[in-house]
């Protein structure tokens, strides 16, 4: 049989499918199934670094209508941390407890505040490993792209000197010079880059006039934004790479691990079928490296990144060509 077995943030996991933070990713009895079903490593639920400031201005204002003296909101500052953090570490605690695939911790973190403090928990709880999943929305008008970037820079500088724990940073694509930024980020020390982070999608209900989620699972063909990045800079960065967002089947971890991805990450696929699914996939990875006489991973990863692949141009073109020219139209509309 085919040596699925693959190396990402320092760790060898038994294939390349990290089943990524999720809503499913909240329970140890999900998580005994992922593993049963033959996930290599899960990813927790993020915790979120704004959850304890909403919690706690939810006790502030409920302060104000009791007539709390002020210096008594320092006791409730440090209850509500207590609590949110020592949930999760639980989660930590017993998902090592049952589980024998790597558990990541996750916290989803815009600033380097004084939540850092949070990774040595992490650490304690027996996490193996700790993705920082940061996404510092580019709408802020006033502020030069560059400051926006130095704070990535600095959650992981910070974070880095509060655990030992392989650090794991999920990007996403928004970015001036995306390349750039992913070369940067894999040079400060951490064991691994997940491409990319997925993200809420708003739409008008134009009846009800409100804001609705749109667009929850991901889709197949949103792979391709993944995969073109995979491709283009796996040959050159300095921490492994972990592919995530319209990974669907077998097929698509293939096309990951070729364009030089050590690992994936999945969610919407489970979500629409079922635990069972991961099974499905392996065995869709196993055949391919059957047909192709691969005896191990190593045999085809990065095979076709883009300095090894033929046509390797094609991952930078960025506008239509030939595809879209008049005779091509012609074609699609006959």
């Amino acid at each position: 049989m085919a040596d699925l077995s693959t190396h990402f943030a320092g760790l060898t996991l038994k294939n390349p499918i990290i089943v990524g933070s999720c809503g499913l990713t909240n329970s140890v009895e999900h998580l005994l199934e992922f593993e049963k079903n033959g996930a290599a490593a899960v990813v927790l639920k993020s915790i979120f670094e704004e959850e304890i400031q909403v919690e706690f201005d939810k006790v502030l204002k409920d302060a104000e209508k009791k007539d709390i003296y002020p210096e008594n909101l320092d006791y409730y500052d440090y209850k509500i941390k207590q609590e949110t953090v020592g949930h999760y570490i639980e989660l930590i605690r017993n998902a090592k407890k049952q589980l024998s695939i790597p558990v990541f911790a996750s916290v989803n973190c815009v600033s380097a505040h004084e939540w850092t403090y949070f990774a040595k928990k992490i650490e304690e709880a027996g996490a193996d490993g700790l993705e920082l999943n940061i996404f510092i929305a580019p709408s802020e008008i006033n502020t030069e792209g560059k400051d926006l970037e130095k704070r990535y820079f600095d959650i992981i500088e910070k974070v880095r000197s509060e655990t030992k724990l392989p650090i794991v940073v999920k990007l996403s694509h928004y970015f001036t010079n995306l390349g750039n930024m992913i070369q940067r980020i894999s040079e400060t020390g951490i064991q691994g880059l997940v491409l990319f982070n997925r993200f809420f999608s708003p739409d008008i209900d134009i009846n009800h006039k409100k804001i609705v989620p749109t667009h929850i699972f991901s889709t197949p063909e949103e792979i391709s934004t993944s995969l073109k990045w995979i491709a283009l800079t796996s040959s050159s960065v300095k921490c492994d790479l972990a592919a995530s967002t319209g990974i669907h089947s077998g097929e698509a971890v293939v096309k990951q691990l070729l364009a030089g991805a050590g690992a994936v990450q999945i969610a919407s696929t489970v979500y629409k079928n079922g635990f069972a699914h991961i099974s499905t996939m392996l065995t869709e990875i196993e055949k391919y490296m059957d047909n192709n006489n691969y005896s191990g991973i190593s045999n085809f990863k990065g095979k076709m990144s883009s300095d090894k692949a033929q046509n390797h141009v094609v991952y930078e073109r960025m506008q239509f060509m030939k595809y879209l020219a008049d005779s091509e139209n012609e074609k699609l509309l006959n």
